[in-house]
């Protein structure tokens, strides 16, 4: 795939004034590039999980007054939706790329995924780069970095995964706007496999747990 990277004028999208203004251009600007990097990656985390990754690029189609602040595609092993399964997520913001793990409110294995995650927490803590980051909210871009991760603050982060109905918890890495890798499209695209790939362990974990639970 000829894949070209994205631009400052991707991100400023987010800088357009009025919902339908900004869904135009997200739609004509940003949507096509995660459309490609949809097809590419598909089959590429099939492969990597044994399970038939479908993708899914956002549509914002609830929105009826206030622009989206950020936009994606995202990753699961079903054809119908993404959001109650656990799965991966390439999307923008303003003010950086993101690469995700995510297992949302909507999953109905929180509470399990969590309590996996709180007995496992020094394998999974020393597994996730120090560079990676966290995030408890899918709609804000502020994420916390792995190497400012104690472990009281994982064990806070997944208590509050297991105990909030509304709690999530993502884990990948942020690119900042302005970094040089992102108008790298060969190079953009490896750096999203090798954060995919140190991701399956978090995946792997949450899809056994959602499979056990569809199985009951």
């Amino acid at each position: 795939m000829s894949f070209k990277g994205f631009t400052t004028e991707d991100f400023n999208v987010f800088k357009i004034q009025g919902l339908e203004a900004r869904m135009e251009g997200i739609q004509s600007q940003i949507r096509p590039k995660l459309e490609q990097l949809g097809e590419y990656f598909a089959p590429t985390l099939s492969a990597a999980t044994g399970d038939e990754m479908y993708y899914h690029t956002a549509k914002h189609a609830r929105r009826t007054v206030n622009p989206p602040e950020d936009t994606w595609v995202a990753f699961a092993n079903s054809k119908r939706g993404y959001k109650k399964l656990p799965h991966f997520q390439i999307g923008l913001f303003q003010s950086h790329l993101f690469v995700w793990f995510a297992v949302i409110y909507e999953s109905p294995i929180k509470k399990d995924f969590a309590e996996t995650l709180l007995n496992n927490q020094d394998e999974i803590l020393a597994q996730i780069p120090e560079h990676f980051v966290w995030s408890i909210d899918h709609t804000k871009p502020d994420a916390i970095r792995n190497s400012d991760v104690d472990k009281e603050k994982f064990v806070e982060m997944t208590t509050r995964l297991r105990d909030i109905k509304k709690a999530e918890l993502l884990c990948g890495i942020h690119i900042p706007n302005d970094d040089r890798l992102l108008q790298d499209g060969e190079g953009l695209l490896s750096e999203m496999d090798r954060t995919f790939n140190t991701l399956l362990p978090l995946y792997r974990y949450a899809s056994g747990i959602y499979a056990s639970h569809e199985s009951i």
